[in-house]
């Protein structure tokens, strides 16, 4: 039930960011590539390395061991990804819940095996080493 709050209020967090303002091509190109190679960690099921490559926020907000809980229940079921396209884009500066900083939220139209139609919302923030990384996930 935890894990489920946990993730709960991460999707909250990506979905009331979404108000923001749109994203300047170079900062959406980069949080696009970021959440990319992200989300094929996710998708070859290496749920630990997708903690460990997610940002100081992220990492803070769920333990490792809850992470990799929460997608062995929630996104292992669904099967092998068939496809993902980015539907938008939004970039945001202090999303509800979140410290200040540069956000990008990102909604993927997505395929599974076990689910012809998805929306994952991916929430990506510059962190303090200035790469963009994952501070939320949630699959609608």
């Amino acid at each position: 039930m935890k894990t489920r709050v946990a993730l709960c209020v991460m999707a909250a967090m990506a979905l009331a960011s979404t108000r923001g303002f749109a994203a300047p091509p170079d900062a959406t190109k980069a949080a696009v590539a970021g959440a990319t190679a992200w989300l094929s960690l996710v998708d070859d099921g290496r749920y630990a390395d997708s903690w460990k490559e997610a940002s100081s926020f992220f990492r803070g907000s769920i333990g490792q061991a809850r992470w990799t809980a929460a997608l062995d229940a929630t996104r292992k079921p669904l099967g092998k990804r068939r496809s993902r396209t980015l539907d938008r884009a939004t970039e945001t500066m202090s999303p509800p819940g979140a410290p200040a900083g540069r956000y990008v939220v990102m909604q993927f139209k997505t395929s599974f095996q076990g689910r012809a139609s998805a929306i994952e919302t991916v929430t990506f923030v510059l962190d303090k080493d200035g790469a963009w990384r994952s501070a939320g996930y949630f699959i609608q």
